[in-house]
């Protein structure tokens, strides 16, 4: 989080959709040059098809005499009211014909969804360059025979099924006359059993995430007793479903977008249907609604499984700056992940990103707009203009303010009401010279408290303002044909929008695009909308200060002919430059520009029991170095009670108890630290403080690396460490004798690390460079250490000592295990069976022992095939390691497996929580 001003959009994204395309094209052009697949197909995940499906003859004889429940939701779906200008999608219109020409009756009839036209805009340009999938749920499937009746999901049969199948299948995407030529979009049904449907959309979509997502919490929406999980569990499954339904036809080099809060668990879900290839999908998550402060979002009891799911990807979008700015500050807050710097993706934009156990998740935003072509062609309708002049007659004396939005408390349309009333109050001048035209569209669950209060508080402003020949307020609840509804935009005085909380409004930017070749009137604008930053040229407004909004609209009906000119025309341009094809292609680009990235890195392989069995078994002699925490101890809270496992103990135990083996556990801890926790174990070799000193199997003497250096830099740190600890409530100094750390973890943790980034800058840039020290920065702390002690000389060392060994086990979680990875990169890639591997006495033998040869170079026995270095951690953790483990149970259970026990479970640590992605 670089910054709390940051652009509503990112450079290089405010340039023309062609430059986009080409942008794509070069960075697709580089991946393949370099030995990346890609299929050049584009897979988008929504809740709906584009399209509602009715059963118009079955061969199923279960379905006669079933009485079915109502629609719901309708057949016209959708977060927002079905915009107007969501017209009838070309694919449905231009493939209709070809259903008609079939000699006998087809057995689906496909008809039009409204709704989320700016996506489906969106994703429909996309064509024009690459190859697509939409996977969604069909719907409720309505009765051809009766349309009111609704199909309950088990009496359609696999026939049936089959059969949509094929009319999707036999339909051509084409394209507009005007457009370039298209490629094919292919659909995918998601079917669902109905209790699970409505319980994921009816439940916990509508009655717990939407509230949450706008400011809202469920008890405050719920017209009965409410609860935040009870519909959890239809939640999980139907994402679970969709996740299925993409692994049947991902291929390798797709490029995969999952759309909305409907389906944020499917990214991590996805990773686990495909298994080990998922580590390489390239999966990108765009929510299209506004994401809440984490003072909100915390309150939802399944928060911390929703952003796990949402964190499967690699690249989490969000409208806006803010949005993307909530969701990070939620994940380090609620969760503890912690935050990485801004870096650079392959296309050269800064993303800063989301560690969760080595898998990085970008975070970003892009703004959603409206297909400003089709809106423009809309506005010349024929039958609009008749409509436009019968709407001037009617007011031909008055001033219209113009509103339209769905019936949904979030709308903020009580507060509108109250707002123009005090317009009417404060400016009584109006009176009798302004009309509001107020639109509310049916909202898809119905709200009779707010109707009655709107219907209530609109006959009011009519009794209190209004006479026999003038009535200030018209409402109408009903949903606007295309000519109405582009007519009433275009008559309008003052266009005014302004929801409590919204995410991307596509009315506002039609509104802008409808006043073209009429008034370029101005517009009214919540500034709690996604879309406030993207249109600052409209009169913007808090919608709770109603005096704030009643002044905006007097200035608007009052504004000068060159001033409405001036903003009209800048609203413009931005509206038709960042349209919904722009979107999508600049979603494209930096999904893309995710590859190869850091979230991308090399994926290492799952350690397999067997292989590390069979080399084992066949070794003379063996070597196994362990850090400590993160390894064989999961990550806790207070480091002073991450004890060893019972589990762990035993398998170090039996290690150590064959004669063939040497174990060594190399960690930061101190030294009295694992004398207290691991001293019992016979046999177990020791390194502490990273490599600042040895205790070598069998002995109980310690070997002091540190003391030929100059440690006199200690104390410079100390006061550095003490002037952050003062200022960061939850710090704390941990001195070792080889190096000093800070301890945030107990911190604030947002201001934890940027005070940790602040120290580690100070450092770095009037300390290190006098001094033989370096800087690492660990899990929730910052370490000096002198710059010759690291666990890769220990490592080092400890091969050198024992060149015979034939097998080599090394297992560590963080950056400092880095170094033990990198000291047993002994074999080129590639290299041969039967190479031989040398080392030269290293630092950590020829600094401690006098007289030690320092050109003495040993043969190593071991072969390139039985050296096992392991992070643990996600598969796509950047590491050095050849193979991986997602847990400290999982080594633990290797262990286990070599020496012929099984886990007991169980742990003596207060463990914080991990996901396993």
């Amino acid at each position: 989080m670089d910054t709390f001003n940051e652009p509503y959009t990112r450079a290089g994204d405010d340039i023309s959709l062609d430059q986009v395309r080409d942008q794509v094209r070069r960075l697709e052009d580089q991946h393949r040059a370099n030995g990346v697949t890609l299929s050049g197909r584009i897979i988008h995940v929504c809740h709906y098809l584009p399209f509602a499906p009715t059963l118009t003859t079955s061969t199923s004889p279960a379905r006669s005499g079933v009485l079915s429940p109502p629609a719901t939701p309708p057949v016209v779906p959708g977060d927002v009211p079905p915009s107007p200008s969501s017209e009838v999608s070309p694919v449905l219109t231009q493939g209709q014909p070809q259903v008609e020409q079939v000699p006998q009756q087809p057995r689906w009839k496909l008809a039009p969804r409204y709704g989320h036209a700016a996506m489906i805009s969106g994703i429909r340009s996309l064509s024009s360059t690459h190859d697509q999938l939409i996977i969604g749920w069909t719907g409720d499937i309505q009765s051809g025979a009766d349309e009111e009746r609704v199909i309950p999901s088990k009496s359609v049969d696999q026939a049936d099924k089959d059969a949509l199948g094929s009319e999707l299948a036999a339909y051509d995407h084409g394209g507009e006359g005007d457009a370039e030529e298209e490629r094919k979009i292919t659909y995918v049904p998601v079917w669902m059993d109905d209790d699970v449907a409505h319980g994921h959309y009816d439940g916990y979509c509508k009655t717990t995430l939407w509230p949450l997502f706008h400011y809202l919490l469920w008890q405050d929406v719920a017209t009965e007793h409410a609860s935040a999980d009870a519909h959890y569990e239809h939640y999980e499954q139907a994402n679970q479903a969709f996740a299925s339904r993409i692994a049947s036809v991902l291929q390798p080099g797709d490029l995969v977008w999952v759309h909305d809060y409907h389906l944020l668990l499917v990214p991590r879900l996805l990773r686990a249907a495909v298994g080990e290839k998922g580590g390489d999908a390239v999966i990108g998550l765009f929510v299209h609604t506004p994401f809440p402060s984490s003072e909100v979002f915390r309150c939802l009891p399944r928060r911390k499984e929703i952003l796990d799911g949402m964190l499967g990807a690699n690249l989490v979008c969000f409208q806006t700056y803010s949005y993307s700015r909530h969701f990070t500050s939620t994940c380090v807050r609620v969760c503890g992940y912690e935050t990485t710097p801004s870096r650079e993706g392959g296309n050269g934009q800064k993303y800063v990103g989301i560690d969760v156990q080595g898998h990085v998740a970008a975070v970003s935003h892009c703004p959603v707009g409206v297909d400003a072509v089709r809106v423009a062609r809309d506005t010349l309708r024929p039958g609009i203009q008749p409509k436009l002049e019968a709407l001037r007659a009617l007011y031909a004396d008055k001033k219209i303010i113009v509103g339209r939005d769905k019936l949904d408390v979030v709308k903020g349309v009580l507060q509108k009401l109250r707002a123009f009333e005090k317009l009417l109050q404060d400016y009584p001048e109006w009176v009798g010279n302004v009309v509001l035209i107020q639109v509310t569209s049916p909202a898809l669950s119905d709200s009779p408290k707010l109707e009655r209060q709107i219907s209530e508080l609109v006959a009011h402003i009519n009794g209190e303002y209004g006479s026999l020949d003038f009535i200030p307020v018209h409402h109408y609840h009903q949903t606007l044909k295309k000519d109405e509804f582009y007519a009433l935009l275009s008559v309008a005085d003052l266009g005014v929008i302004t929801p409590l909380r919204d995410g991307m409004n596509t009315t506002s930017m039609e509104f802008v695009i409808a006043q073209e070749r009429t008034k370029q009137s101005p517009l009214v604008l919540s500034e709690f909308m996604g879309i406030s930053q993207h249109m600052s040229d409209a009169l913007q407004v808090n919608p709770w200060d109603l005096g704030d909004v009643a002044a905006a609209m007097n200035r608007g009906l009052l504004m000068s002919r060159p001033d409405k000119l001036s903003r009209h025309q800048k609203l413009h341009k931005v509206v038709t430059t960042h349209t919904s094809h722009t979107w999508a292609a600049v979603l494209v680009k930096m999904l893309l520009g995710q590859i190869n990235g850091r979230n991308t890195a090399r994926r290492t392989p799952f350690i397999p029991k067997e292989h590390l069995m069979e080399h084992y078994e066949k070794a003379a002699k063996r070597l196994f170095l362990f850090d400590y925490d993160g390894t064989l101890t999961p990550i806790v809270k207070t480091p002073s009670m991450a004890v060893p496992s019972q589990d762990a103990l035993t398998a170090l135990e039996r290690l150590t108890s064959d004669p063939r083996n040497i174990v060594y556990i190399v960690s930061g801890r101190d030294q009295a630290f694992l004398e207290t926790h691991l001293g019992h174990i016979k046999g177990l070799g020791m390194s502490a403080e990273h490599g600042g000193f040895i205790r070598e199997p069998g002995e109980d003497k310690w070997m002091n690396f540190t003391e030929s250096l100059d440690m006199g830099w200690m104390e410079e740190v100390a006061e550095i460490f003490r002037y952050y600890t003062e200022r960061t409530t939850g710090s704390h100094i941990e001195v070792k004798k080889s190096s000093i750390t800070w301890h945030y973890r107990s911190s604030d943790p947002e201001w934890g690390q940027f005070q940790c980034r602040q120290c580690q800058d100070l450092l770095e840039n009037n300390l290190a460079h006098k001094r033989p020290i370096e800087v690492l920065v660990g899990k929730k702390n910052l370490e000096v250490r002198p710059i010759a002690v690291n666990k890769g000389e220990i490592v080092k060392r400890i091969i050198y000592k024992n060149p015979d060994a034939e097998f080599v086990f090394c297992a560590g979680d963080d950056k400092t295990d880095e170094d033990m990875f990198r000291a047993l990169q002994l074999f080129p890639s590639g290299s041969a069976p039967d190479l031989k591997a040398t080392m030269p006495a290293p630092l950590s033998v020829t600094l401690v022992e006098k007289g030690a040869p320092k050109d003495k170079v040993v043969e190593l026995a071991v072969a390139p095939g039985a050296v096992f270095t392991t992070a643990v951690g996600h598969s796509s953790k950047r590491t050095l390691a050849s193979w991986h483990v997602t847990t400290p149970e999982e080594v633990v259970d290797h262990m286990l497996h070599l020496v012929g026990e099984t886990s007991q479970g169980g742990s003596r640590a207060e463990v914080e929580t991990k996901p396993s992605l």
